[in-house]
């Protein structure tokens, strides 16, 4: 009995000590796993790109039409682009690029200069007078100072910013009329080999009689990649009425122009430098001396 008695005990021991769970080491012990920090995401917000309207409406105050007349009479129209303005001690003036070859004045005999600028039905109209002219063809263009005004310049385009069938808008005043835009492409690019700098570029964009001096925007960013010199043409003829006729029309993808490296080399050699610094506003150098 009592051999029974033992042998149940410790039975029950042995079941006792196989149902308890083992008791970890400490060297088994491990703290709990640490969370990671959340992970903060920057996203980088783009500018929102202009649209083409917007773009338009930033171009078009750089532009103005030039006459030169002599009495009451117009005697030749062209085209120019605001490319500086300034103050100084002798007041605020206005700087407007445009071909030599339109403000040619030496067989007129009492001739002045002037330029209008269009803000919708009104026209204003501001005295002009030449500062400096560059030698036609090697060099075809000229410098206007408008005294006490200060016009909105147009931001000149680097070299590297020229490419083949970038989208363009050429800003010009044709016949003497209101302000008229042409879209097209960047057609051509000619580089002067030994300055490694363009010398010509091209535009298919259709132009005309009096856009000479013209501005060639990008439409991209909105800035002045050449300045119109002119446009080859082709005699088309016709008979009405036993009588014949004939005009020139433009050609197509030949309308060719300064871009704006010659540009930098017209202000640089007639002592215009200054108007290339440009403030972190936007303006010229000199502007922001307010």
């Amino acid at each position: 009995m009592n051999r029974l008695l033992l042998g149940a005990s410790a039975l029950s021991t042995l079941l006792s000590c196989a149902s308890a769970a083992p008791s970890p080491s400490p060297a088994a012990v491990s703290e709990a796993p640490r969370l990671a920090p959340p992970v903060e995401q920057v996203v980088a917000v783009a500018a929102e790109r202009p649209t083409r309207k917007q773009l338009v409406r930033r171009i078009l105050p750089h532009n103005v039409r030039v006459l030169v007349v002599e009495g009451d009479t117009s005697r030749r129209t062209a085209s120019g682009v605001v490319i500086g303005a300034e103050r100084t001690a002798q007041g605020v003036a206005s700087y407007v690029i445009t071909n030599a070859h339109a403000v040619y004045m030496e067989d007129l005999k009492d001739p002045r200069m002037i330029i209008t600028q269009e803000r919708q039905a009104e026209v204003v109209q501001f005295p002009v007078e030449l500062v400096a002219t560059g030698k036609v063809p090697e060099m075809d263009l000229a410098l206007l100072r408008v005294p006490g005004v200060e016009l909105s310049p147009a931001e000149l385009a680097q070299d590297g910013e020229l490419e083949l069938g970038e989208d363009v808008v050429v800003a010009a005043c044709p016949f003497g009329k209101s302000l008229s835009l042409s879209g097209g492409m960047l057609s051509q690019v000619e580089w002067d080999g030994e300055r490694k700098l363009p010398k010509m570029v091209k535009t298919d964009a259709p132009i005309g009689y009096g856009a000479s001096g013209g501005g060639i925007f990008s439409l991209e960013t909105g800035k002045l990649l050449a300045i119109v010199e002119g446009y080859r043409t082709a005699k088309v003829g016709f008979a009405v009425a036993d009588r014949d006729y004939s005009f020139d029309v433009p050609m197509p993808g030949e309308t060719f122009a300064a871009p704006t490296s010659k540009v930098r080399r017209f202000l640089e050699s007639k002592g215009f430098s200054r108007l290339l610094e440009r403030s972190p506003e936007g303006g010229s150098g000199q502007t922001a001396q307010r």
